[in-house]
């Protein structure tokens, strides 16, 4: 049944009211051209999953992979270890080069999983990882609120290359905006980490416009990750045109709409306690949000057969094709899904198609907020003042 198929599904954990979302890839492995040479093998595949994109200097893949998901899914279901470091370790072998964890995921125990699967070819793939909520150091406790103090950053990021098994973090982010720090400190602390070869480069997720210019000049930004989905476009308003004028990339997180995109989820969709879709008011059924909503999902699914892939090809290479600077990450805990995913990066839009999708998708008014009050409210955060 649908409900049951939905209820089994979730590849992002979501921890506690102040946790963050990220990519969640959940339709099963269709086969269609696209697919297909994404799932195949030898150096085909490999070059399929080649392309290179640039976040200011930093070069990663066209598609990376958010691995938040591989300590705990949505409905606190733990995948099997082995399995997320089989996962890990195939998406390299197909040309993927950019993983993305944060200390919060877990907490700690996504660090440890990414660090074990990546530590054969390190020195070949750009690992990004997030500080800033409060959480103990020892014990991975989340403590309420956020943490960005200089010396806190300091201590996170020595267990975070314990964790990661590495002497250097390539893209390290600001998880959230901490409103009592000047993001000039912030900076300031990753600037110190930089001169001692432990951090290559920064940037930010969820900021406000103003601390994102204050950041840049302080310590130059490599990338900014927010959430920017056809279900969520509320980046191409400011965010992203601000990224383009400081020469910033952009990284989506849950570019498929938390597996909305993928058309595994019906009118019919309930979701377990734990799962935030539950109480994410986009996908509730009481106000015939989720039924209004789905009119987007039957038009990626209309694509999807147009261009001979699957709807999470069509949701991924439309967000790919808004900028070449944008790299995805969704995530997922199976095989499957993870090989669709970067088959996306094969997938190319004329600039006709590209304007009459995303003509099509403005069209469609989507019902309901994108996260819970209780999570926006560290969203478009800005940092106070220095001094």
């Amino acid at each position: 049944m649908a409900n049951e198929r939905t209820l089994r599904m979730g590849h992002r954990a979501f921890l506690g009211a102040a946790g963050s979302l990220a990519a969640a890839p959940l339709l099963a492995g269709t086969h269609t051209p696209a697919l297909a040479q994404a799932t195949g093998s030898g150096s085909d595949a490999a070059a399929q999953a080649s392309g290179r994109r640039k976040l200011g200097a930093l070069e990663v893949s066209s598609v990376g992979i958010g691995v938040q998901n591989m300590s705990r899914t949505y409905q606190t279901t733990i995948p099997t270890r082995s399995e997320m470091i089989n996962i890990i370790r195939t998406a390299f072998d197909r040309g993927v080069t950019f993983y993305d964890a944060a200390e919060a995921y877990g907490p700690h125990e996504v660090e440890r999983i990414l660090g074990e699967g990546v530590e054969p070819f390190r020195n070949e793939v750009v690992i990004a990882t997030k500080f800033g909520w409060n959480i103990d150091q020892e014990t991975g406790e989340r403590r309420p609120g956020l943490n960005s103090r200089p010396d806190h950053i300091k201590r996170v990021v020595e267990g975070m290359l314990k964790r990661l098994r590495t002497d250097r973090i390539d893209l390290l982010y600001q998880h959230r905006v901490d409103p009592e720090v000047p993001i000039e400190d912030v900076a300031g602390a990753v600037k110190d980490l930089m001169a001692e070869g432990k951090v290559l480069h920064w940037g930010l997720s969820e900021m406000g416009l103003g601390t994102l210019r204050r950041a840049h000049a302080a310590l130059p930004v490599t990338a900014v990750q927010n959430e920017y989905s056809m279900l969520w476009r509320g980046p191409e308003e400011e965010v992203i045109p601000l990224c383009e004028e400081l020469g910033i990339g952009f990284v989506p997180w849950s570019p498929l709409g938390v597996g909305f995109l993928t058309g595994a989820i019906d009118a019919r969709a309930r979701f377990a306690e734990g799962d935030i879709r539950r109480i994410a008011s986009r996908f509730s059924p009481d106000n015939d949000n989720l039924p209004h909503n789905l009119t987007l999902v039957d038009l990626v699914k209309t694509w999807a057969k147009r261009k001979q892939a699957t709807p999470a090809q069509i949701a991924l290479a439309w967000l790919m094709a808004q900028k070449p600077w944008v790299v995805p990450i969704p995530g997922t805990t199976q095989m499957p899904h993870m090989l669709e995913n970067i088959g996306a990066a094969d997938l190319q839009f004329t600039p006709a198609e590209v304007a009459e999708l995303s003509l099509a998708v403005a069209a469609i008014e989507i019902r309901g907020a994108r996260l819970p009050d209780a999570v926006l409210v560290y969203s478009g955060v800005e940092a106070p003042p220095k001094g």
